[in-house]
């Protein structure tokens, strides 16, 4: 990534703001490694570390339970990443539109919904808009929801990385006689998007922890199938540990994913920055009559 994509969302720091860093890295690992290690010894103590205790996990019954739950909230998850992100793209760009009643609206629409509590908004979809005759599917009940905010908070993301975007590729893309829809979407937003990556994904994890909130439609995703089991099991800490891992290994995955993304896109860049260096050029160059 250029330094102009970490300065984004935020400063680069310099080599004291690094080396701050790096000691409370050490000084916060050291301290979840502690709380980790009395956690461990108070579980061993009341005997929840027993075998008999994490042997349900292994039979096929409760695996398929949560792998419901899990399919569940992929599928909340995935629903709302795929119409919030392209829709986020039409705020921003409504955002930044000179057209004064479509950039009001855009400006109310993301202050509003980035204000509003998602849970309220879920409670909205649960109880009040039934009493009008809206009364959308369980599933709907959540992702409709989802789809409000993250929409709002995607659309912030895309505008703060389109206005990072160098304001000469801009002028280049007006040199070559490119129309602003067309610089736009073959210039611009391509550079944008590689620039906030790492907040995309970082926000699809945000997706995926806010389809925790299912509970309140009674949506089976995991979080739900969990509290079920538990239920059922009495196995409390055992449930919630292994769903708990479940979402750090999908999170883990996601950050891989991150920084292969980051890492496929950032070689690609310089050469479309060569391509744009050079058509501006031929642009500029003098023609001779043959």
């Amino acid at each position: 990534m250029t330094s102009a994509a970490t300065r984004v969302l935020f400063d680069e720091p310099g080599p004291r703001g690094r080396a701050r860093i790096r000691v409370f890295t050490v000084l916060a690992l050291v301290l979840l490694a502690g709380l980790v290690a009395l956690a461990l010894y108070q579980f061993a103590r009341s005997g929840q570390l027993g075998r008999s205790r994490w042997l349900p996990f292994t039979q096929l019954p409760y695996l398929a339970f949560l792998a419901e739950g899990f399919v569940g909230t992929i599928t909340a998850t995935a629903l709302a990443a795929v119409v919030s992100f392209p829709l986020g793209i039409v705020l921003a760009l409504g955002r930044l539109s000179t057209v004064r009643p479509v950039r009001w609206l855009s400006t109310g629409y993301i202050e509003l919904f980035r204000s509003i509590p998602l849970l309220l908004l879920i409670y909205a979809f649960l109880l009040a808009l039934p009493r009008f005759g809206i009364n959308l599917p369980i599933l709907w009940k959540l992702v409709v929801p989802i789809i409000l905010v993250n929409v709002a908070v995607l659309a912030e993301v895309y505008r703060a990385g389109i206005l990072s975007v160098d304001r000469g590729q801009f002028e280049a893309a007006a040199a070559l006689g490119l129309p602003n829809g067309v610089a736009m979407r073959a210039v611009i937003l391509p550079q944008a998007i590689r620039y906030v990556v790492p907040s995309l994904v970082t926000q699809l994890v945000a997706l995926l922890k806010d389809s925790t909130l299912g509970y309140v439609v009674s949506y089976p995703e995991l979080m739900k199938q969990a509290t079920n089991l538990t239920s059922y099991t009495h196995l409390l800490v055992q449930t919630y540990l292994v769903v708990a891992l479940i979402y750090v290994v999908v999170n883990l995955l996601l950050s891989r994913f991150a920084e292969w993304l980051e890492r496929r896109m950032g070689r690609r860049a310089p050469t479309k920055a060569v391509d744009v260096e050079a058509e501006e050029e031929t642009a500029h160059a003098p023609r001779t009559m043959v």
